[in-house]
């Protein structure tokens, strides 16, 4: 699996007219990966099918983002989200997500449907990744895991409560 594997520094890219896309169950466990996913993931249908999708999480994703992405789906609103993820082969790619519940016949959320587009370089490096670092050093600074967590959540928070904003209204104002 990815987090076996270390990371090369190597960037991917994936074309302005593509989409990433994946659906999960409600466990996060993956349930269709489209064909760009699996290119750009170097994971074929087999190996990603059933497993959780944190399988391509980034070790420099900070935390308290993807607590926040969960928080939302799960109280059944959408999010947008940069997000950093890893390669079978410990590469990495950027991708801006649009993560949504999806819903039975009832309204019931029944697991989440995710598209990612190619990020917009000036916002990821002018503002999202002097950020994750940030949230990413705050969490580092705890001895356990937990603790990380919840101060880089508190940074988070302060920033969108300083900015009245949701995460993804801040992601749409940069």
């Amino acid at each position: 699996m990815a987090r076996e594997t270390s990371l090369t520094g190597v960037e991917q890219f994936f074309e302005e007219n593509e989409l990433i896309v994946s659906k999960t169950n409600l466990k996060g466990h993956l349930t269709y990966c489209n064909d760009v996913f699996l290119r750009i993931s170097g994971y074929s249908e087999p190996e990603c099918l059933g497993q959780p999708h944190s399988m391509i999480r980034h070790p420099e994703m900070p935390r308290c983002i993807f607590g926040l992405l969960w928080e939302s789906i799960q109280d059944g609103r959408e999010i947008f989200a940069y997000v950093v993820n890893r390669c079978k082969n410990g590469d990495h790619y950027w991708v801006n997500a649009h993560v949504t519940p999806s819903r039975d016949g009832s309204g019931n959320i029944v697991g989440y449907h995710s598209n990612r587009r190619v990020p917009d370089r000036r916002i990821l490096e002018g503002a999202i990744i002097p950020l994750y670092k940030d949230l990413l050093a705050e969490e580092q600074k705890h001895s356990n895991r937990k603790g990380g967590l919840e101060a880089s959540g508190v940074m988070i928070a302060n920033l969108l409560k300083e900015q009245n904003l949701e995460y993804d209204e801040f992601i749409a104002t940069l």
